[in-house]
């Protein structure tokens, strides 16, 4: 999804894009992948609430066979496949695995790069889910041009994957409890931008805009609600 770059030095524990008031735009190359302290996997972090590592929202990328602790976290597979004690996670899986269910996980012999939010979790949320993506039923939008993949929902929280086809304008609209994005494929565009494939976005409560795609279209993870009325 993103171009390999050098490993650096691990992160000095700082927050990183903890004003949650704050629109927050990531473009691809944006970050760098950096060690994490777990050998084989490298984070491209795109916030961190909590120097402690409390609150995360990142890309991480395993080498082969590289074996990580798992936790309470949300997950997309972007590419290569991830592995635990029940099943492969391959390409396009979405999962949630919600507090109290750890599960240890390795990637498989191609790797694996996972768009993953940690600690995230309402405590009365303590659903598990698992979702293929790519097998699943999409959809109708609100528009022409949208299909939409719902993923997940729990009170103001929603989460879902939007397809966008080439030329397609959605009416201005606020966002209630704050918007996140993750561009998996061709080009999101509004009023403030345009953002390619790997791009990541947030916008605050009450924050408002107006999106459309052009000739290439795109395809969106997309989570509302969850930024709370800041």
């Amino acid at each position: 999804m993103l171009k390999s770059q050098r490993n650096v030095t691990p992160d000095i524990a700082v927050d990183v894009r903890a004003d949650f008031a704050r629109r927050e735009v990531v473009l691809p190359g944006g970050e760098t992948w950096r060690p994490t302290p777990t050998a084989g996997i490298e984070h491209y972090v795109l916030e961190r609430i909590d120097a402690g590592g409390a609150r995360e929202t990142a890309l991480v990328r395993y080498a082969a066979g590289a074996r990580g602790p798992g936790g309470a976290e949300e997950f997309l597979v972007l590419a290569g496949s991830l592995h635990d004690d029940t099943r492969a996670y391959r390409e396009g899986a979405y999962v949630r695995n919600p507090v109290g269910l750890a599960r240890a996980a390795w990637a498989g012999s191609g790797g694996a790069v996972l768009f993953v939010k940690r600690h995230q979790f309402k405590v009365d949320d303590p659903r598990p889910v698992v979702i293929d993506t790519r097998t699943a039923r999409w959809h109708r939008g609100l528009v022409p041009g949208l299909s939409v993949l719902p993923l997940h929902q729990h009170g103001a929280e929603h989460v879902a994957l939007v397809r966008w086809a080439p030329s397609t304008l959605f009416k201005p609209h606020q966002h209630w409890g704050g918007e996140e994005i993750l561009v998996l494929e061709g080009v999101f565009e509004d009023e403030h931008g345009a953002y390619p494939k790997g791009s990541w976005l947030r916008s605050p409560h009450l924050s408002e805009h107006h999106p459309f795609t052009r000739v290439d279209g795109a395809l969106i993870y997309v989570k509302t609600g969850h930024l709370g009325a800041r």
